[in-house]
């Protein structure tokens, strides 16, 4: 059932149309949270706000503090090299090799500890909590093992709709794998993280989507943490942890298509109150439209006094108008039956078009 409404969920939000101001909000929004997840679950402190100014470049920090900004820069610049090379064509097989290089980008330039080396296997037992990683001597060997199942026949789609399926146990497994054998110094978890977003992507997973399962492990830190010292003692096996995975998956999906419902039903909004206005050339045409399109960014009933100044817009086609060609205006918008007054005021009639949902009958309470 969770990787039935994953492929649906995704076919969804991949096919979904959005202007493009709602469409670059959704991508910054979403992977501000996965870079943050990716390094707040480690220990960063930055808050979302911080993080996305980061992202966008507007943040200096003071030098106290600037190791948090580096984290952050490291995980986007580790992120848009896996793009880019995923885009166009040349991005290196998942091998020991590329996920040593994940390692080394994501610990550039920052300070660590004594005998760690980004992209290197130290000598020193590593761990985290009262966990201990793998034996040092045997950790090339667990990643060249890693590597070959990752890139061998079992995560082979036994047809084209498993494809999605496959490659979502895939990057969980890895993830959970990488924790396991615990190889580098230091960024194991963002490592692991690095890995399940190139396998995202790599399955076509749509960019926002891709940072989902890193928001869902920081978001439950301590379920995450609990599911991982279950999966490493081995009773009930990796079944457990994936399920927790592609359940947070699935909740981040419906989180996303709500954002995509709610522009198309603005979308589809707009566009009715223009094809009520058809070719208006008249100003008190023009005026009643703005004032309906003005309204509609507005979730509070206003009062007509508030009307004539919702935007600079509306003020400057109010300007020299009496209160009696507002309420003209209000009179002739309620009879078209773009506007209803409620408790408070006015407000834009935009149940009007639920009646272009298709008709279904009410499930019952039993």
């Amino acid at each position: 059932m969770l990787f039935g409404e994953t492929r649906s969920k995704i076919d969804h939000i991949a096919g979904s149309l959005l202007n493009p101001e709602v469409a670059r909000e959704m991508h910054i929004v979403y992977l501000t949270k996965g870079v943050l997840a990716t390094t707040a679950i480690e220990g960063n402190t930055l808050s979302e706000e911080e993080a996305r100014q980061r992202i966008e470049g507007d943040l200096d920090l003071p030098p106290s503090r600037e190791y948090l900004g580096r984290e952050i820069d490291n995980v986007i610049v580790a992120f848009n090299e896996i793009k880019d090379e995923l885009v166009a064509g040349v991005a290196p097989p998942m091998g020991r090799a590329t996920i040593e290089n994940y390692n080394r980008m994501i610990l550039r330039d920052l300070e660590l500890d004594q005998g760690v080396v980004p992209g290197e296997i130290p000598p020193h037992v590593v761990g985290v909590g009262s966990y201990v990683g793998a034996p040092r001597e045997d950790c090339e060997f667990l990643l060249d093992r890693l590597s070959e199942w990752l890139n061998g026949p079992d995560f082979t789609p036994r047809s084209p709709d498993w494809d999605l399926p496959m490659a979502l146990v895939k990057a969980i497994v890895a993830h959970l794998y990488i924790a396991w054998i615990h190889p580098f110094g230091d960024g194991n978890g963002r490592t692991a993280r690095l890995m399940e977003l190139r396998i995202l992507l790599e399955a076509g997973v749509p960019t926002p989507a891709t940072h989902l399962l890193s928001n869902h492990y920081n978001q439950t830190r301590t379920e995450y943490y609990r599911q991982l010292r279950e999966a490493s003692r081995g009773d009930a096996g990796v079944l457990p942890f994936v399920r927790y995975a592609l359940q947070g998956f699935v909740d981040g999906l419906g989180e996303q298509l709500s954002t995509v419902r709610t522009q198309q039903f603005a979308d589809r909004w707009e566009q009715y109150v223009y094809q009520q206005f058809g070719r208006a050339t008249t100003p008190a045409r023009l005026r009643q439209r703005q004032l309906v399109l003005e309204m509609s960014e507005i979730d509070v009933p206003l009062s007509k006094a508030e009307l004539r100044t919702l935007s600079p817009g509306l003020v400057e086609m109010y300007h020299g108008k009496t209160d009696k060609t507002l309420s003209r205006d209000i009179n002739a918008v309620l009879k078209m039956g773009l506007v209803r007054r409620q408790a408070g005021g006015y407000v834009p009639n935009k149940r009007v078009i639920k009646a272009f949902l298709p008709v279904m009958a009410e499930a019952s309470e039993s």
